[in-house]
């Protein structure tokens, strides 16, 4: 029902500056998204606007440019790097002669390639599905006619409304599916909880190195690569902390801990995608923790921070204490370290996950600031924020 790339399609990329300062980061962002879809890259059309055209969004002029292009390069599809209307796509599709896709359906068909467990492949099909039922009109203007029907079709209902109603079945049915899934986590999480076993997650932009970072704290061998959402699925493993050294012989060892690696987050991320992805995401907002990625090789690392920021927002997860990891060393001049205030509590660790430099502060930074966490809670002490709220970048 929605539609696949079948990989290695020609494809031109279409960019519009409306006067953003991370244009050219966006641009280079589309290009890795494209790439690692799997498609050709023929050719790229930029152009500057004050405001999208209502009609076909790059304009008339900037649409025959495209037009051109398409058929220079006897191109497949034209991306664009920006969210269309459906009435947009139906007119560039017909002024281009060839598909047209918005970012967002490109990043909805990566994740479909790449989600490989029930529950993300449920996700997927959950935010593809709303992704399309505003879409519907866009091939299916021959059914539009009264058709009695027998079956599943009603008497005189038109093709599109049924298509609609199937799809709001099948939404309900998902939704329905993934809330039990859900509570099957969360059931899970109580059991860690009434252990004691405290909870970390790994968040940040995509290909920040959360899950290289996971690997070389745990030993996983959880799948990671050089493109934009390598990681779909959320992995989970066990790993147990050094006591702080100045504590050592008088306190017991910080002991065990749970590390997830979760989805990395995107500038502009599709709204249903995240709707879709809440139940994986409320272990990320249910966290004592989270390790908060940020590639630091990137000139874009403050709009990224900024960008997941936006999103733990939207998952009620910004209140989730945080300690910012400064990742790929190996590509900057900066050495592994960590970073206190002034009142001596952490902020922030300097490591690269590539070649493990760092990687050992960053376990006993992990060690005292969740022992603090927990000694308080076993003491009943009032809940003092201090200790782990304040642990925020620089």
């Amino acid at each position: 029902m929605f539609e696949r790339h079948a990989g290695g399609e020609r494809v031109i990329l279409v960019a519009l500056d409306f006067g953003t300062p991370d244009f050219a980061e966006s641009v280079a962002e589309l290009r890795l998204l494209a790439t690692g879809a799997g498609l050709d890259i023929r050719g790229e059309v930029q152009g500057k606007r004050s405001r999208p055209d209502a009609a076909l969004f790059a304009g008339s002029g900037k649409a025959d440019e495209i037009a051109a292009l398409v058929a220079a390069t006897e191109a497949d599809v034209v991306i664009f790097n920006h969210e269309l209307s459906p009435a947009q796509e139906r007119n560039l599709e017909r002024r281009l002669h060839c598909r047209v896709i918005d970012r967002v359906s490109l990043i909805l068909d990566i994740f479909a390639r790449r989600a490989s467990s029930a529950e993300g492949k449920l996700q997927v099909e959950l935010a593809q599905l709303q992704h399309l039922s505003t879409r519907l009109v866009r091939g299916w203007t021959h059914l539009e006619r009264q058709r009695g029907g027998v079956g599943m079709r009603g008497p005189g209902e038109k093709q599109l409304e049924t298509d609609r109603r199937l799809i709001g079945l099948r939404v309900k049915a998902l939704r329905e599916r993934l809330a039990k899934l859900g509570k099957q986590r969360r059931t899970q999480r109580r059991s860690r909880a009434r252990q004691n076993v405290l909870s970390v997650a790994l968040v940040g932009y995509t290909n920040a190195g959360k899950s290289t970072l996971f690997n070389a704290l745990t030993r996983a061998g959880a799948y990671a690569a050089d493109q934009l959402f390598a990681t779909l699925d959320t992995t989970t493993r066990k790993i147990y902390l050094p006591r702080p050294a100045e504590s050592a012989g008088a306190e017991p060892a910080s002991g065990e801990v749970v590390l997830s690696d979760t989805v990395g987050f995107i500038t502009r991320l599709p709204h249903d995608l995240v709707a879709a992805f809440r139940a994986t995401l409320e272990a990320t907002a249910e966290a004592d923790l989270l390790l908060h990625v940020i590639d630091s090789s990137s000139p874009g690392r403050e709009r990224q921070t900024e960008a997941v920021e936006k999103v733990l927002h939207e998952i009620g997860a910004d209140a989730v204490p945080q300690l910012r990891v400064y990742n790929k060393l190996d590509l900057t001049d900066v050495a592994p370290g960590v970073g206190r205030d002034e009142y001596g509590r952490l902020q922030s660790v300097y490591v690269s996950a590539q070649t493990g430099a760092g990687i050992e502060l960053l376990r006993e930074a992990l060690s005292e600031i969740l022992r603090a966490g927990r000694f308080r809670h076993e003491a009943g002490a009032p809940d003092d924020p201090s200790p782990r709220t304040e642990v925020i970048s620089e």
